[in-house]
C-alpha cells in the first residue's frame, strides 16, 4: 500500500526557530536533556545565546516535569569554559589550534594511503557512550563504518549492555527487540543489579523512574531489589535480597527451576510462539534453590518465596542491568531474565515486559521467520575473540593496537569516547594510543583519550545542536516522539555536529572536499530506493526522486529524519513534531510477538544453541566460593560514567570517590573510616579513601566507575581538582564474558590492605 498523501505535507520553520537574538533578550526554549538514558524534557532560560536555567517541562508528554540534578546543570555544561571551541591538529608532537579545513584535510591525507597500504582493518573505531545521547551520533557512524569497511569496530557496549543484545539476538532473531518493564502497568517488579534512583534507568528509557516505582507501592505492587548494596532503590523496595556478587544467573536459574518443580509456569498468549520450554526445564533442573543457596549466600526457602511471588502476581515484569551484566555469566542473567517473563507469562503483555515501537522504526511487516542472529561471525586477530552484534570486545582494543602483524590497528577514530578511562587496564591503552600512526576524536573535550588524538573535532554546545532520541525511543517505557531543534544559534567558529560526522565520512572515503549534504543525500536516495521497492514499506510503488523532494526539514539531518518518521509505524511527518514542541503521545506499550520475532523459526526460540553450549560453566560456578574480598561497582545520580565531572554543580556533594567497605570488614583488616587503603586485582593496584559503610554486605567493596582524572595533557580543570581513582586499572581484560565479549567490571576478587 502506498502512503503517498502524508509525503505529500511539507516541513515549515517551527515556533520559536533560533535566529538573530538581542544579546539582552531573555526567552525560553525546549529541549530534550541528553545527559542520561532518561531523556527529560527541559525548559531552558535563555538570556541572549546563554542558557541560564534549566527546569523540567511540564507539558513533556513523557516527562511532564521531572529533572534530575544533571538535567538541571545543562547551562553549566552548555558554558563550560574547558570546551574546546576549535579544531586541534598535532603538529611537531604537541597539539595546537586549527581550522577546520586543516583539520579535514589532515585526516584526509593521511588515512588514505594507511588503508591503501595495510587494508581497512588498519582502522579501528571506538564508540561512546554520549554518542547514543546525539542526534549526530545517531545518524552517521553506521554511514562511517560502511565507508570504512573495517571489522575493528568497539564500543561501550561491551562495558554495559552488549550481553541483552546477544540474549536478545538469540532468542528473538534480533540484537535490538529489547523488551522493557511496563513499568506505569504493573502489579511486581523483579529487579537485579540495577539501581534507578542514581542512574535514572538502563535500556529502560524511563523519566522519572523513582516516581514510577513509588508509584508501583502505591497501588499495592510488590518491588523486590536484589543487590549486593544496600542502594536509594534498595531502601525504596519491600524485600532486598543482598545477594553475593555474580550470582544472579544461579538465582534467576533457581527461580526458573522451581517455576517447573511448582508447576508455575504459564505462558498465557504466547504458547503458540514459543518453542524450547521442555528444554529449558531440563537445562535448569539442577539448579535448585539448595543448590545455588551457598553461591548466592541466600535461604532456599527465600528464593521459593520469590519464584512464587512473581508467578502468582497478576502482571509481574523481571529487569536486569548493569550489575547481573558486567559480570562472567552476564548473558546467561540477561537471557534467564526474558525466560522467566516468558514462564510467567509475562513477556509482551500489559503490564509485564513489552517491545516498545520508535516512531523511527520501520513500518510493521507481516509475522514471518528471518536471518535470525549469528555469533562470531568473524574473530579478533590476536585473542580470537568472537564479534557480537558487529563489535569486538573493547578489552581487546590495546592488544590490537600493540601486536604487529597483518590487520593490526594503526589507526583509531574515537567517536565520544574515553576508553582510558572506561576500558580494563587503562596504563596499557594509553601507552598503546600513543603508538599510533593516526587518532582522530571527535569529542568535545581534552580528556584521557582525545589528549593522544592528532585531529580533535569539537561538537558544540548541546543547546546549540538539534537532538532527537533515536536509540533511546526504542527502549522507552512508552511510546512517544520529539524533537528539539537547536535552542541557540551556532557560534562562530563552531561546526554542526552532523556536519562534522558528514564531513569525517568524506575524509575518510576518498570525497574529501565535496558538500556535507552529500552524505545526507546518499543515504536519502539509497533509502527511498527500497523503500519503494518493498512490499511491506509505506512508500511501496512511489516514485523515489519524488519522495526525496517532498521531504521536509532545513537540513540533511532534519530531511533524513522527516524520511524515517515517513517510513514509520505512525504516519508522521517531522514538521507534526515541529508543531508539538512538548511531544507526541503515541500510546502505551502494546504486544508486538509474532510481528517482532525474527528468528529462523519464526518463533521464539527459548534455549538456543550457544546458550546450552554456555550452561556447563554456570552449572561448575555451584561449588565457587570467593576466598576473599570481592569488587562491585555504583554511579552517582549527578555522574555519568566518565562525562560529567568537569561540571562545578555536579562534581561536588555525594559525588565522592571513596571505597565503600563494610564495618565488620574493616574491623578484621585494619581500615579506617577517611583513610587511605590499597586497592589490588589482576591488573593493578589503586588507592582510595575508605567510607566505612554497611549498605556493603560483609565480604565485598565498592568503588565508582568513570574517575581517574589525573593524567597529564588533559584539559579538564575541575576534574582535575578532584580526580578520583579508575577502579578499571584493576582490571587486565583477561575477565571477559565469553559470549558477549563484555568485561567484567562487578564481583572481581580483590586485596585491600592500609595504606602505608
Amino acid at each position: 500500500m502506498s502512503r503517498t498523501a502524508p509525503a505529500a505535507r511539507t516541513t515549515t520553520s517551527p515556533p520559536g526557530a533560533p535566529g538573530a537574538r538581542d544579546a539582552r533578550e531573555t526567552r525560553t526554549a525546549l529541549r530534550v536533556c541528553p545527559l542520561c538514558e532518561a531523556t527529560c524534557g527541559l525548559t531552558l532560560t535563555i538570556e541572549g545565546t546563554r542558557v541560564t536555567r534549566a527546569r523540567g517541562d511540564r507539558d513533556d508528554v513523557f516527562s511532564q516535569g521531572f529533572i534530575c540534578p544533571k538535567g538541571a546543570s545543562f547551562g553549566e555544561l552548555d558554558a563550560d569554559p574547558d570546551r574546546l571551541r576549535t579544531p586541534l591538529i598535532r603538529e611537531n608532537g604537541e597539539l595546537r589550534d586549527a581550522t577546520w579545513e586543516e583539520a579535514f584535510g589532515l585526516i584526509a591525507a593521511r588515512i588514505g594511503p594507511l588503508i591503501e597500504e595495510h587494508g581497512p582493518n588498519s582502522v579501528g573505531v571506538v564508540l561512546g557512550n554520549p554518542n547514543v545521547h546525539t542526534m549526530a551520533g545517531g545518524l552517521y557512524p553506521p554511514v562511517l563504518l560502511s565507508a570504512l569497511r573495517t571489522r575493528n569496530v568497539f564500543s561501550a557496549s561491551t562495558l554495559d549492555q552488549m550481553p541483552k543484545h546477544v540474549s536478545s539476538g538469540l532468542l528473538f532473531g534480533s540484537a535490538v527487540a529489547i523488551p522493557v518493564p511496563d513499568l506505569d502497568r504493573t502489579d511486581h517488579l523483579l529487579m537485579l543489579g540495577a539501581n534507578p534512583l542514581e542512574s535514572n534507568g538502563s535500556l529502560c528509557t524511563a523519566p522519572d523512574f523513582p516516581g514510577k516505582l513509588k508509584a508501583l507501592r502505591r497501588r499495592g505492587g510488590t518491588l523486590t531489589v536484589v543487590d549486593p548494596r544496600r542502594t536509594r532503590t534498595a531502601q525504596l523496595a519491600d524485600r532486598h535480597v543482598a545477594i553475593r556478587p555474580g550470582t544472579d544467573a544461579l538465582l534467576l536459574a533457581a527461580l526458573a527451576q522451581v517455576l517447573f518443580e511448582e508447576g508455575l509456569t504459564d505462558l498465557g498468549g504466547l504458547a503458540d510462539h514459543v518453542e524450547g520450554v521442555a528444554e529449558v526445564e531440563a537445562a535448569v533442573k539442577d539448579f535448585t534453590p539448595e543448590a545455588v543457596a551457598a553461591a548466592c549466600d541466600m535461604d532456599p526457602e527465600e528464593i521459593r518465596t520469590i519464584a512464587r511471588e512473581l508467578a502468582g502476581a497478576p502482571t509481574a515484569a523481571v529487569y536486569g542491568r548493569i550489575g547481573s551484566s558486567t559480570v562472567e555469566h552476564g548473558t546467561l542473567a540477561s537471557w534467564l531474565v526474558d525466560v522467566l517473563n516468558i514462564l510467567t507469562g509475562n513477556l509482551d503483555r500489559p503490564g509485564g515486559a513489552l517491545f516498545p515501537l520508535a516512531a523511527t522504526e520501520r513500518a510493521p511487516r507481516p509475522a514471518a521467520p528471518g536471518k535470525g542472529f549469528a555469533l562470531g561471525r568473524w574473530r579478533s586477530r590476536v585473542s580470537g575473540h568472537p564479534e557480537a552484534k558487529g563489535e569486538l570486545p573493547i578489552a581487546a582494543l590495546a592488544e590490537e593496537i600493540e601486536t604487529p602483524g597483518d590487520g593490526q590497528i594503526r589507526a583509531v577514530i574515537a567517536i565520544a569516547a574515553n576508553p582510558v578511562l572506561s576500558a580494563p587496564d587503562g596504563d596499557r591503552l594509553d601507552r598503546a594510543l600513543a603508538g599510533l600512526e593516526l587518532m582522530v576524536s571527535i569529542d568535545p573535550y581534552l580528556n584521557e583519550t582525545s589528549r593522544h588524538a592528532d585531529v580533535v573535532l569539537p561538537p558544540p554546545p548541546p543547546a546549540q545542536s538539534p537532538h532527537f532520541d533515536f536509540a533511546f525511543n526504542a527502549l522507552a517505557v512508552a511510546n512517544q516522539a520529539r524533537y528539539s531543534p537547536a535552542a541557540v544559534p551556532l557560534e562562530a567558529g563552531l561546526m554542526d555536529e552532523c556536519e562534522i560526522h558528514a564531513r569525517l565520512v568524506l575524509a575518510v572515503s576518498g570525497m574529501h572536499g565535496a558538500e556535507p549534504s552529500a552524505v545526507d543525500d546518499m543515504v536519502i536516495r539509497d533509502t527511498l530506493a527500497k523503500a519503494v521497492a518493498d512490499p511491506h514499506s509505506p512508500l511501496f510503488g512511489a516514485d523515489a526522486e519524488e519522495q526525496a523532494r517532498l521531504l521536509g526539514g532545513r537540513s540533511g539531518p532534519e530531511r533524513r529524519l522527516d524520511m524515517m518518521l515517513r517510513l514509520g509505524p505512525y504516519d508522521l511527518i517531522l514538521e507534526d513534531l515541529l508543531q508539538t514542541p512538548h511531544g507526541v503521545d503515541l500510546g502505551p506499550l502494546r504486544p508486538r510477538v509474532p510481528q517482532i520475532l525474527r528468528t529462523r523459526s519464526g518463533r521464539v526460540e527459548l534455549l538456543p544453541g550457544p546458550i546450552a553450549d554456555d550452561l556447563p560453566r554456570l552449572r561448575a560456578a555451584l561449588a565457587e566460593r570467593p576466598a576473599g574480598l570481592v569488587l562491585v561497582g555504583r554511579r552517582h545520580l549527578r555522574s555519568n560514567n566518565s562525562w560529567l565531572h568537569n561540571v562545578p554543580a555536579l562534581n561536588g556533594g555525594s559525588n565522592r570517590c571513596t571505597l565503600h567497605v563494610h564495618p565488620d570488614d574493616a574491623t578484621r583488616l585494619g581500615l579506617e573510616d577517611g583513610a587511605t587503603a590499597s586497592v589490588a586485582a589482576d591488573g593493578g593496584r589503586v588507592e582510595a579513601p575508605v567510607e566505612i559503610t554497611d549498605a556493603v554486605r560483609p565480604g565485598v567493596v565498592s568503588l565508582p566507575h568513570g574517575w581517574g582524572h589525573n593524567r597529564p595533557g588533559t584539559r579538564l580543570s575541575v576534574a582535575a581538582e578532584r580526580p578520583g581513582v579508575n577502579v578499571n586499572q584493576l582490571l587486565d581484560g583477561s575477565r571477559l564474558d565469553p559470549l558477549s565479549g563484555t568485561a567484567v567490571l562487578n564481583a572481581i576478587p580483590v586485596e585491600v590492605t592500609p595504606s602505608l
